[in-house]
């Protein structure tokens, strides 16, 4: 790798199963016009973990639960803990971090901010997500409407935040899901800023809208979104992935902001 550009890592939490999000993600930091070398690391699958000497780290979503104990799961925390710690002690070069659906399950979890929690049917589909007060003015969703739209795919769900040690942290509630007037569940939260360095979203910023397209006619997919929420909710659904200020304002967003965000700050600090 040349020494002279950032280098991210990214986490494959998809454990061998087929999926987009990956190809996206690599896809999306191919795209952009900066210096990045990028390696993937195949975490569940082949427990492949990266070492703290990446600039920044992108962690997948994936399937299965986010509670499970698996061999991958405590080299997985120790390096997420080991890049917190180290951020604690740098006053430049800091580690950042996304956690995408089934790594912010895990994180969140790993950090107490809140109960993971099987959801009564699988949410899946393109949603609307709110930003809270804290959202409104944070760098990874500047841009985008409120509420904005985004790929929504779990089975699990946080809920219930622990207002004790977010504010032992610092960090924020981003983002809630779309509210329900009839429903009387709790809301789940869809997005968290740990740190400056730590985020994370519930739902999946890297689901760009042409292999979207294609997941959701695919028959398996058509179907499984009709029986949840209905023919009707499945055609409006179709629409949104194309229209630009739905799903590609999403996609065209999130990420790029947080690697434009620390790539700035390894900018900033190359000329302390």
């Amino acid at each position: 790798m040349l020494s002279n550009k950032t280098r991210l890592a990214v986490l494959d939490m998809n454990n061998n199963v087929p999926n987009q999000g990956l190809r996206c993600i690599v896809e999306l930091i191919q795209n952009l016009e900066e210096e990045i070398d990028y390696e993937v690391f195949d975490v569940r699958g082949k427990n492949e973990i990266p070492d703290t000497s990446f600039d920044i780290y992108i962690s997948s979503g994936g399937p299965g639960s986010p509670l499970e104990d698996a061999a991958w799961r405590k080299p997985y925390l120790k390096l997420m803990q080991n890049l917190w710690d180290l951020n604690a002690t740098l006053s430049y070069n800091k580690k950042h971090v996304f956690f995408i659906c089934f790594s912010y399950q895990v994180i969140c979890d790993y950090f107490e901010v809140g109960k993971i929690k099987p959801r009564r049917s699988t949410s899946f589909g393109i949603l609307k997500v709110h930003k809270t007060p804290k959202g409104k003015h944070d760098l990874i969703l500047n841009g985008l409407p409120d509420p904005y739209f985004a790929v929504d795919s779990r089975d699990f769900q946080l809920i219930q935040p622990n207002l004790k040690v977010f504010k032992q942290h610092g960090a924020s509630i981003l983002s809630r899901e779309k509210i329900r007037t009839h429903v009387e569940l709790e809301r789940a939260i869809m997005a968290v800023r740990f740190s400056d360095e730590f985020v994370g979203t519930q739902f999946h910023p890297e689901a760009e809208p042409v292999s979207m397209e294609a997941y959701f006619r695919l028959e398996e997919n058509r179907t499984k979104v009709i029986s949840s929420f209905g023919e009707e909710k499945y055609e409006q659904m179709m629409k949104r992935v194309n229209q630009p200020k739905k799903l590609v304002k999403t996609y065209n967003t999130i990420l790029p902001n947080f690697i434009k965000n620390a790539l700035k700050h390894q900018l900033v600090e190359e000329k302390i």
